[in-house]
């Protein structure tokens, strides 16, 4: 980089904003790192963080060794990044936009003519070109004439985040008709997809509208996978001849969405509009599917009552530690509620010190259970051998909520085997 290139502030340095600091920082920028949490910083500056990705971690130790700046302030620069959270205030039916809020407060008193804004956090659409632009213009200057106001949004996926910020296609737009030039040049600097421009609300929604779309495919994946129960088919089998037609992509089902953006970005949709829609039914088709898997399992053992059951893994997805919005965690609940005595829960990758739950090792969790429910797709559950759990459990039910056994290999052991 030159003399020339723009001085960096990012603010928030979560799941997204870190590696996006890293990133820039990494590319040759001058970037300062803020986030509001005093002992996050600390935490950083230590050192002392775990990124399950080995990958980032070292990418990200690697940008605050030569040149990520953690700092208790935000700074004057030529450009500030707003990375903060957003999330979905269940109670209230809205989004919470208090940490967007604070950040533009933030950027209001450091903010200059000729200066670029641009936000990456989710947000329902119009936040950048409405509230956003209301806080950051008590500054006193202006989004139309002054300054550049932007909306990027990231769209990482954890266990593949640098790859997705370096090689995914972006959006960025602006507001108030400013140019989208120098937002494009900042991520042109490092992004290797494509850098596709518009207006800072329709970046908005194009971003929910994607994490939308996948949300109500995997709904029809879940619809379908209830008809089948009832019609005693194959699920997968009639998806996968359904989608040998070629207009018909039918995702796969399972035991319930999670992760930080499909079972929640939809929701941001509507936030300030009645207007009935499929994608609030997705959302709850999705949400149901953990009472599906107690159904099967309590049709599996006749009755739940003082059953131990084991739940083979925690996070949201295979291959990562992520729990967030997890439904094994809501399995649980739901099993216990139908009087279920004992869930014992395993998972290979994530820590017990992260979540409310004790975990045990896989063999622990199977000792004398009466089933045992496999959740999330890690690739070591591809490869379990049903002699470990013929040595360990006392009953014989093995729910696998996504098809990752060979059933005729498990029924052999002598087990009893439900797909979803």
């Amino acid at each position: 980089m030159t003399e020339t290139e723009p001085r960096i502030c990012v603010h928030g340095l979560g799941y997204v904003g870190l590696p996006t600091a890293a990133i820039l920082a990494n590319s040759g920028y001058e970037v300062y790192g803020f986030d509001a949490d005093q002992d996050h910083r600390s935490d950083l500056l230590e050192g002392s963080f775990d990124i399950e990705e080995p990958d980032l971690d070292r990418f990200v130790r690697r940008a605050l060794e030569d040149g990520l700046q953690i700092v208790s302030q935000p700074r004057e620069v030529e450009f500030h990044v707003i990375c903060v959270p957003t999330p979905y205030d269940m109670d209230l039916d809205r989004t919470d936009l208090s940490y967007v809020e604070a950040a533009a407060e933030a950027v209001a008193v450091e903010l200059r003519e000729g200066d670029t804004v641009v936000l990456s956090s989710t947000v329902p659409p119009g936040t950048t070109a409405g509230r956003l632009r209301d806080v950051v213009e008590k500054s006193g200057l202006s989004a139309s004439e002054d300054f550049v106001l932007g909306y990027s949004p990231e769209t990482v996926l954890p266990g593949n985040t640098l790859t997705e910020l370096r090689e995914n296609d972006r959006i960025v737009g602006t507001v108030g008709d400013q140019p989208t030039d120098q937002l494009v040049a900042l991520y042109d600097s490092f992004v290797s997809g494509d850098i596709k421009t518009t207006d800072a609300t329709t970046a908005e929604f194009v971003k929910l509208v994607q994490n939308a779309y996948r949300d109500t495919n995997i709904a029809f994946a879940n619809e379908i996978a209830k008809l089948s129960h009832e019609f005693g088919i194959d699920s997968r089998e009639a998806i996968a001849m359904a989608n040998e037609h070629p207009r018909v992509e039918i995702l796969r089902p399972g035991p319930g969405v999670g992760g930080h953006c499909i079972p929640i970005d939809p929701l941001f949709l509507n936030h300030g509009n009645d207007i009935p829609m499929l994608i609030e039914t997705a959302r709850r088709v999705n949400n149901e599917m953990p009472e599906f898997v107690a159904e099967l399992l309590s049709e599996a053992l006749d009755d739940l009552q003082g059953a131990r059951v084991a739940l083979l893994g925690v996070a949201y997805k295979g291959g990562v530690s992520d729990v967030r919005e997890t439904p094994s965690f809501t399995i649980a609940e739901e099993l216990l509620e139908r009087g279920v005595d004992e869930i014992r829960l395993t998972d290979p990758y994530v820590d017990s010190d992260n979540i409310d739950y004790d975990l045990l090792s896989l063999e622990e969790s199977l000792e004398q259970v009466d089933a045992a429910v496999l959740v999330t797709d890690h690739p070591e559950y591809g490869a379990l051998s049903p002699k470990t759990f013929v040595s360990r459990m006392r009953g014989e039910v093995i729910v696998d909520t996504r098809a990752m056994l060979d059933g005729d290999r498990w029924m052999a052991a002598g087990f009893d085997v439900y797909q979803i």
